[in-house]
C-alpha cells in the first residue's frame, strides 16, 4: 500500500465531461481524461482493506456486490499510484479481457462496495481502469497475443455480444480455432448496436478491439443467422467440436395497450441500432426524433440512451415515464454497505436534457395508459396516469392507478425501453436445448453446460438480461467449462 493516509487525504475527484449543450451538437464520447497525477491521487485513496470487497463478485439481495470478474483492484490501485503503470496492465488484463468496455459503461459494482464507501466516497476505481487500458493502447503495450500452439480442436460461438467475445478470446488463448457467428452486419452484439456511440465509440474502441481479436486467430462471420438458412444448426455441429451460444436476451418487453400499432411507436433497440448503423454508414436511414416530442417509457440505461440520441437529433422534447418511485439520496436502512446503492442518480441523458430543457425529463411513478393517434395513423399522445404501490392479495406488490391524476402527453416518437424477456426462441428451438421456467437456455451457472453435451450457454440468454460485466464473467466460465469438455482439463482462469 503506497499511501496508508490516502483515503484521510484526497478527496474523490472523477474525469470531467464536456458541457451538455456542447456535446450533444456530436456523437464523440463525452467524458474527458484526468491527467496522470490526479490519477495517481485517485490511486493513493486504495485503502488495500484486509478483506476488499471491491473483487468478491457476489449477489447480495439480487445485485451485484463487487467486481464480478474478480478485478485485482487494489493492486492496480496500488501500483498506479507508483508510477508503475505497464504492471498494472499486467494485473488488470489477468482478470479482464475487455476493460476498454467495462472502464466506461460498467455501473461499477465495485465503487459500490469499497470499503471506504461506507464512510466516504468511494475510490474512483472505474476511471482508473480505463486509463490504464488506454494508456497500454497509446504505449503500444497491447499487441497481438496469438496462442503459441493451436490444439486442433474448432469451437463455435454463437453472438458476438460481450459473453460471446469474451468466451471467444479464453478459448483462443487456450488454442482452439475459434469462429464467432454473428448476424448483424459487425461484430460487438450489444457493444456495437446497444450502446450509443457517445458513451462507447465503435471505430476507436469496439473496432479496435475486434481488429486485435482477429489478429490473435479469431474469425468473425457476420450477416449469418445459426439456424437460419445461411447456416442450419446440424451443419453447425458438424464442423465444430463444441459450440457456445452466448446470443443475450433480446426480445424486448411490449407494451400491448389501445393505439400500439400505431405508426412512430418504436422498441428502444430499433431506435439506438438504426442511429448507430447510419452514423457509421454515413446515411440518414434512421428513426429521426428531430422536431418532436419524444416519450420513452422506461427509466434504465437504455431510456437515458434513447434521450441522449433523442437530443442528439434535435428533439423538440423529451419525457421518461418511470413507474417505479424516485429512489432515495441516501442509501434506505433496509439497503446497507456492501449492497449496491439503489440511491438516485443523474445519468448523462439527464444531464442534457436539463441543460437544455430545464428540468429532468424523468416522470417517477407514472405508466402509460393509451396511445394516441391522428388520422394518418401515427402517434399524436400518449395517455398517462400516475401509480401508487400496493400489496394484492398473495402479497405481491402492483401499481394501482390513481383517479384524478390523468394527462395526455404530446408525443409524434414513442420508445419502449421497458428491458428484455429473454432470449428469441428460434435458435434455442432449433438446437433442441432445454429451457428454464424464464424461457433462458436451461444451463447451471458455473458449469454452463446445457441438455445437449457440447453445447454451452453463457451471457444473457443463460441468466437474463444483466450487466455487461456479468456477461464478461460468464463468457469466461463458459470458455473455461467448453475448455475442459474438449480436453480433458483446463488451465483457463
Amino acid at each position: 500500500m503506497g499511501k496508508p493516509t490516502g483515503f484521510m487525504e484526497y478527496i474523490r475527484e472523477v474525469p470531467a465531461d464536456r458541457p451538455p449543450l456542447e456535446r450533444i451538437n456530436d456523437w464523440d464520447e463525452f467524458h474527458l481524461h484526468m491527467p496522470v497525477e490526479q490519477l495517481r491521487t485517485q490511486g493513493a485513496r486504495c485503502m488495500d482493506c484486509g478483506v476488499p470487497f471491491c473483487h468478491s463478485g457476489v449477489l447480495i439481495s439480487g445485485m451485484a456486490s463487487g467486481c464480478p470478474i474478480n478485478n485485482l483492484i487494489p493492486e492496480w490501485n496500488d501500483l498506479v499510484y507508483r508510477g508503475l503503470w505497464h504492471q498494472a496492465l499486467d494485473r488488470l488484463l489477468k482478470t479482464n479481457n475487455f476493460p476498454e468496455f467495462t472502464g466506461r459503461v460498467c455501473p461499477a459494482p465495485c465503487e459500490g462496495s469499497c470499503t471506504l464507501s461506507s464512510i466516504d466516497p468511494a475510490v474512483t476505481i472505474k476511471n482508473i481502469e480505463v486509463s490504464i487500458i488506454e494508456r497500454g493502447f497509446d504505449e503500444g503495450w497491447v499487441v497481438p497475443a496469438p496462442p503459441a500452439a493451436r490444439t486442433g480442436k474448432k469451437v463455435a460461438v454463437v453472438g458476438s455480444g460481450p459473453a460471446g467475445l469474451s468466451a471467444a478470446a479464453q478459448l483462443n488463448k487456450a488454442g482452439h480455432s475459434v469462429t464467432v457467428f454473428e448476424r448483424a452486419d459487425l461484430p460487438g452484439g450489444l457493444l456495437m448496436y446497444g450502446i450509443p456511440n457517445m458513451k462507447l465509440d465503435k471505430r476507436q474502441v469496439v473496432l479496435r478491439r475486434i481488429a486485435l481479436m482477429e489478429a490473435e486467430g479469431i474469425t468473425f462471420v457476420c450477416n449469418t443467422e445459426v439456424g437460419g438458412e445461411s447456416l442450419p444448426t446440424a451443419q453447425l455441429r458438424r464442423k465444430f467440436d463444441a459450440v457456445v451460444v452466448t446470443t443475450g436476451a433480446t426480445l424486448p418487453r411490449d407494451l400491448p395497450i389501445e393505439g400500439r400499432s400505431l405508426k412512430g411507436i418504436h422498441f428502444a433497440m430499433e431506435f439506438l441500432t438504426a442511429n448507430t448503423k447510419a452514423l457509421l454508414n454515413g446515411t440518414d436511414d434512421f428513426i429521426s426524433a428531430k422536431g418532436k416530442d419524444v416519450i420513452i417509457i422506461g427509466g434504465g440505461d437504455t431510456g437515458t440512451d434513447c434521450a441522449g440520441t433523442s437530443l442528439r437529433h434535435g428533439c423538440n422534447s423529451v419525457t421518461q415515464l418511470e413507474i417505479m418511485p424516485r429512489s432515495p439520496d441516501e442509501r434506505a436502512a433496509d439497503n446497507p454497505w456492501p449492497e449496491w446503492p439503489k440511491t438516485h442518480k443523474v445519468d448523462y441523458g439527464q444531464e442534457e436534457a436539463a441543460a437544455k430543457f430545464g428540468a429532468d425529463p424523468r416522470v417517477f411513478l407514472t405508466t402509460a395508459t393509451r396511445f394516441e393517434g391522428d388520422q394518418d395513423g401515427a402517434v399524436c399522445a400518449v395517455h398517462t396516469v400516475e401509480v401508487v404501490w400496493e400489496k394484492n392479495e398473495k402479497g405481491q406488490f402492483i401499481p394501482r392507478p390513481l383517479p384524478g391524476t390523468e394527462q395526455v402527453r404530446p408525443a409524434q416518437l414513442v420508445l419502449l425501453a421497458m428491458g428484455f424477456l429473454g432470449p428469441e426462441q428460434p435458435l434455442i428451438d432449433s438446437l433442441g436445448l432445454e429451457r428454464d421456467p424464464r424461457s433462458n437456455i436451461k444451463a447451471e451457472f458455473g458449469a454452463y453446460s446445457t441438455s445437449i453435451p457440447g453445447i454451452f450457454a453463457a451471457g444473457d440468454c443463460r441468466r437474463g438480461q444483466s450487466l455487461v460485466v456479468w456477461a464478461f464473467n460468464e463468457g469466461r466460465g463458459a470458455a473455461r467449462e467448453c475448455d475442459r469438455y474438449l480436453m480433458g482439463g483446463s488451465e483457463l482462469p
